[in-house]
């Protein structure tokens, strides 16, 4: 089906929350998971993942556009602009006029070009607010996919990933199950055979509202304070990072 795969993007794409310390950069991620699963169906199979931590989508248009075209993949998925959303001050429509064109260059190779929506956040009192903003891009990437053949796998309208247990202590990140799910999702988009399936969560707890306070307060002390840190310092999570699989090499199937 598939022979070349190529990712781009940031945390998400770089699989962030799903910790694997025999992983490159210790993570393994969605789009590792995908590519695992597309090797079962091609010998010649080979996977690149580009995607590096704290990136602006700009950064990821920069670093990792001209890499990826290099490589003449025959599948590239890309999702970048969520850390943008999160800044104080974006312009969604420059925003995703460049990431258009970025688009317009991968889809013209003839690669088949996997695009994100923005998740809900709406069962989240903080990420709430951002509602409108990713709204407003999920609408763009919408269009942009439409204009140029791409495929899109829907986030927004993904239910499941409104449940916070299938993100990270930091709310920003899924965690491994939500990866599962992302994994699942392209695969299925792709019209790709799986045999991923989700992990089991079982009943939701039910917390008091004293419970959620404490929740907020712990989360506003151990991750809000220092991403904001981060921010006034000029500095990024990613910094210091390389791209965890640079170039396009076989993968080794998992479990």
């Amino acid at each position: 089906m598939f022979s070349r795969f190529v990712a781009l993007g940031d945390s998400f794409t770089e699989g962030v929350g799903d910790d694997d310390p025999d992983a490159p950069n210790g993570v393994r991620g969605w789009a590792d998971r995908v590519a695992e699963q597309l090797a079962h169906h091609h010998d010649g199979f080979a996977y690149a993942n580009l995607a590096i931590r704290g990136r602006l989508l700009q950064q990821v248009l920069d670093e990792q556009l001209a890499p990826a075209l290099e490589m003449k993949p025959d599948l590239v998925t890309m999702y970048a602009g969520g850390n943008d959303l999160m800044r104080p001050k974006v312009d969604i429509d420059a925003l995703c006029d460049d990431y258009e064109a970025a688009v317009d260059q991968l889809a013209a190779t003839g690669a088949t070009v996997v695009l994100f929506t923005g998740a809900d956040g709406v069962e989240d009192p903080i990420f709430r607010r951002m509602r409108g903003r990713t709204a407003v891009y999920n609408e763009h990437v919408r269009l942009i996919a439409a204009r140029h053949g791409a495929l899109v796998v829907d986030m927004w309208a993904m239910r499941a990933l409104r449940d916070r247990r299938v993100w990270s202590a930091d709310r920003i990140h899924l965690n491994t199950a939500g990866h599962v799910l992302i994994a699942a999702a392209v695969l299925d988009t792709l019209g790709a055979k799986h045999d991923i399936t989700p992990t089991p969560l079982g009943k939701a707890v039910v917390r008091s509202r004293q419970q959620r306070l404490l929740e907020n307060l712990r989360w506003a002390r151990e991750h809000a304070l220092p991403w904001l840190g981060r921010r006034l310092r000029g500095t990024s999570s990613g910094d210091g990072l390389d791209p965890k699989r640079p170039t396009l090499t076989p993968i080794t199937s998992r479990r």
